[in-house]
């Protein structure tokens, strides 16, 4: 969202102040910028308006009467999640502001300060949300784009099991780990106690099962595996909407109990590693 002099999208701004001779000036700069703004003198009023409309961004003085600027904070975050805050404090400190960074603060903005520069923060934190949310698009779109190549990728062909193999190098036909082997050119897996059963991966699912079996008995993060198999840099979020349907896909076809899995095993709050010893 950006203001209205570039685009027919209002952004509306909340002024958040007890002392009218800053809260009434920057709202007026603001709208003199082509912003919709308004202004509340206490933390208290502020939720009330927040629960009344939208707004887009909210410059917070941290000094308020009744409620103060962090509880206003956190409670507006319940109110509207992507709500752009920009602190304003006279009093500040290490701590306040790793406080207000970690309590969702866009910037920290120290008084005095110029209305100009204020509206200089709310700009580059608007352009910096726009430029997220254009990403998160693309992520998206690319995620699905890759879902759909792989829900209509033709199954590979299973009709010649592997032979029985022996621990192979990276770059050979077959891998194998514990009693699991790949064979990366047709994409089958088979296990070296039971040749007979021959499962038929896709792509994508060959290439998260090599990445976990080239780490085995390492935890990898999904983030860390969405860099190793398709050198995306996302965030863990990003990462994990992409690499858990895989996960998920493997044990079905792999695990004699995909509601427990033996093979691919879940480490919490490290992510996935592949057992070389099955403790079925």
């Amino acid at each position: 969202m950006t203001s209205s002099s570039h685009s027919s999208i209002t952004t509306h701004i909340l002024v958040v102040d007890d002392e009218p001779n800053i809260r009434l000036p920057l709202v007026r700069a603001l709208e003199l910028s082509g912003y919709s703004a308004a202004g509340a003198e206490s933390g208290q009023r502020a939720l009330e308006m927040l629960r009344a409309a939208r707004y887009d961004v909210m410059v917070l003085d941290m000094r308020l009467p009744g409620l103060d600027g962090m509880e206003v904070m956190r409670a507006a975050r319940q109110i509207q999640t992507d709500l752009i805050i920009l602190v304003l404090t006279g009093h500040a400190t290490l701590q306040s502001a790793i406080t207000a960074v970690k309590a969702g603060a866009s910037d920290y903005l120290l008084k005095p300060i110029g209305t100009q520069d204020i509206i200089d923060a709310i700009r580059a934190a608007l352009q910096k949300q726009q430029a997220h949310a254009r990403r998160q698009q693309l992520i998206k779109t690319a995620l699905e784009a890759l879902h759909a190549a792989e829900s209509i990728a033709p199954a590979a062909d299973a009709s010649t099991p592997p032979p029985s193999a022996t621990a192979t190098t990276p770059g050979e036909r077959f891998r194998q780990v514990g009693m699991l082997i790949l064979d990366r050119v047709k994409r089958l897996v088979t296990f070296e106690n039971d040749l007979t059963r021959v499962i038929a991966l896709t792509e994508g699912e060959a290439q998260i099962l090599e990445c976990l079996m080239d780490a085995a008995e390492q935890p990898l993060t999904c983030r860390q595996i969405a860099q190793r198999v398709w050198n995306y840099d996302l965030g863990e979020v990003e990462a994990e909407s992409l690499v858990r349907p895989y996960i998920f896909r493997l044990r079905q076809k792999i695990e004699r109990n995909p509601q427990q899995p033996a093979l691919i095993q879940t480490v919490r709050g490290r992510g996935y590693l592949l057992a070389t010893t099955s403790r079925r």
